[in-house]
């Protein structure tokens, strides 16, 4: 997996690209949102149009960010989600608590 890392005014917005999965993606997710923090950014989307899927592991990162964030004051929101993404945080629950988005601009504007 790879993350490009960019700026919409005060909120920043990681677009994550390709499967998150055990070994392949969690580290690179944790150490972004840890950089995030470092660099003060507390308003973060993650982007998931282009991850076809990820799997349980994936998931506990996503969460694991989220409640990080949190604890300092930030927030986390989703936006872009594919169909298998979706499914598997409804099935989950997890869409009750993550702020899902269809559209960037929307997302972005929530945080005013």
């Amino acid at each position: 997996m790879k993350i490009e890392k960019r700026k919409n005014g005060d909120v920043t917005i990681f677009d994550l690209k390709g499967k998150i999965l055990f070994g392949d993606g969690i580290d690179e997710l944790r150490q972004s949102v840890n950089a995030s923090i470092k660099e003060n950014e507390k308003q973060l989307i993650l982007n998931f149009a282009e991850v076809p899927y990820l799997d349980s592991t994936g998931l506990g990162e996503v969460v694991r960010s989220y409640t990080t964030l949190k604890k300092v004051g930030g927030t986390v929101k989703i936006t872009n989600l594919t169909n298998k993404v979706k499914d598997l945080m409804m099935v989950t629950k997890l869409i009750t608590v993550f702020e899902t988005f269809e559209d960037e601009n929307e997302a972005v504007k929530s945080f005013k």
